[in-house]
């Protein structure tokens, strides 16, 4: 390893080089800007990866989450309550105002200790120490996500009720999780780059490569994130900038071999410990947790497969059913497209969800209980307590249901049917080798 940035002095004999005060300064600004990030962000889960507990987000509890609601308020003048759990976003308010406090302290901290450090501190062996955090706390993140690529989990096949929904209707994060999702290939390989830039920056040897690695897959995942505005921009723009920490020590090798036509030269070598013995017990442990890692990373994302990916179970009645019949305290209602409160479909993919279609293509989540012994269905829509609708059906063929009960507080009596999942076109057209002429529909 050599100093995180390139010093103005050089290494004689086997000392330590002597870094120069902005190399000094930089340091120290990038050893506790990432300290205060991987330790009171979402990236401490991945870090400290338990197959039980769920570490948690420190930077939500006290006393930083007051301090960042008084930032908030104060400084920024926002009025509304912050979101700072349980969302799903990476780039909630919370979050902006948060990485605003990490710089803030970052940069009174780093006045402090260039204040009051005159170079006593042996820079070298701390630099070590941070970079090997650094392997570990990407190496760590790389997996967590690319398993959940490998094994296709984060963007599943298109849901059914995806299959009938416009595409117009799509936001364009979702128009990104259905196209991934469609192609499973292209997940996987996705998945299997970012374990192996992984796999690479737990190796010392290969840290440069893996996070040559890790940095185009980040670059890929940030500009995707940034056009198709998904809400993890803070987290992959910092996993970027880890990359390029593990990268910096090779600044001067790339720029020789590439700019100046010169050969590069082997990086030296700073091991963590003074013996053999305890680098290579060291050396010993990386593996080791990269081998746990690997192990319960893989028995999670099969778990959770079979949960509520690809292999979770179907409901009883999985399909799109189309209905055919649609009537309201006896009153048959046609299927006008600006009746907006008739059903148009029901879908079933899990045991424990449905969704209804209207005629205007609006979509209504619910959760579903089904008893096939008594035939009976009831919906409660998402957030709510009460049941929305009871039913009692009849399936008088494989591919037909009837419907009778109370929806909204009318009786309701439909007749379903299954539209074949098969026929669509981006479930069947699958993968050809020769085309005569491009199938671009």
């Amino acid at each position: 390893m050599q100093p995180l940035f390139s010093s103005t002095h050089s290494v004689s004999g086997g000392s330590s080089p002597r870094w120069s005060l902005p190399t000094r300064i930089a340091f120290r600004f990038a050893f506790v800007y990432f300290v205060l990030y991987i330790f009171l962000t979402q990236m401490l889960d991945s870090l400290i990866l338990l197959p039980v507990i769920d570490v948690p987000e420190f930077g939500t509890l006290w006393p930083m989450r007051n301090l960042i609601a008084w930032t908030a308020t104060h400084v920024f003048h926002h009025k509304e309550a912050l979101v700072f759990t349980g969302s799903g976003s990476g780039d909630k308010t919370f979050d902006w105002v948060e990485i605003f406090c990490f710089l803030v302290i970052t940069t009174l901290v780093v006045a402090g200790w260039s204040f009051l450090d005159r170079e006593r501190l042996h820079y070298q062996t701390l630099y070590k120490w941070f970079y090997l955090f650094i392997r570990l706390s990407l190496g760590t993140t790389m997996f967590s996500y690319g398993f959940i690529k490998m094994i296709p989990l984060q963007m599943p096949f298109p849901y059914l009720d995806r299959l009938v929904e416009p595409y117009g209707n799509l936001s364009p994060m979702g128009v990104l999780w259905a196209s991934m999702g469609a192609s499973a290939a292209y997940e996987i390989f996705a998945g299997l780059a970012e374990n192996l830039g992984a796999i690479l920056v737990f190796i010392p040897r290969t840290t440069t490569l893996g996070a040559l690695i890790c940095f185009a897959d980040m670059i890929q995942v940030f500009v995707l994130n940034m056009t198709y505005d998904v809400p993890a921009k803070i987290y992959s723009f910092h996993l970027i900038l880890m990359s390029l920490i593990l990268l910096a020590p090779a600044f001067s090798r790339f720029t020789d071999f590439f700019l100046r036509n010169r050969p590069a030269q082997p990086p030296k070598s700073f091991p963590p410990f003074h013996t053999p013995r305890a680098n290579h017990i060291a050396l010993l442990l990386q593996l080791a947790f990269m081998i746990y890692l690997i192990g319960l990373n893989l028995y999670q994302t099969q778990r959770d497969w079979k949960s509520y990916g690809g292999g979770a179970p179907r409901s009883a009645l999985y399909g799109i059913w189309n209905v055919n019949e649609f009537a309201v305290d006896g009153q048959p209602r046609p299927p006008l497209l600006t009746d907006n409160s008739r059903w148009r479909r029901l879908i079933f993919e899990f045991p424990d969800s449905a969704s209804s279609q209207t005629m205007d293509d609006a979509f209504v989540r619910y959760t579903a209980a089904l008893d096939l012994n008594r035939n009976s269905l009831s919906l409660t829509e998402v957030d709510r307590k009460e049941p929305s609708a009871k039913f009692t059906f009849r399936r008088i063929s494989p591919n037909q249901l009837l419907f009778d009960g109370q929806l909204g507080g009318h009786s309701v009596h439909m007749q379903l049917q299954l539209q074949d999942r098969q026929k669509f076109l981006l479930v069947q057209r699958g993968f050809h080798w020769v085309q005569e002429y491009p199938f671009n529909r």
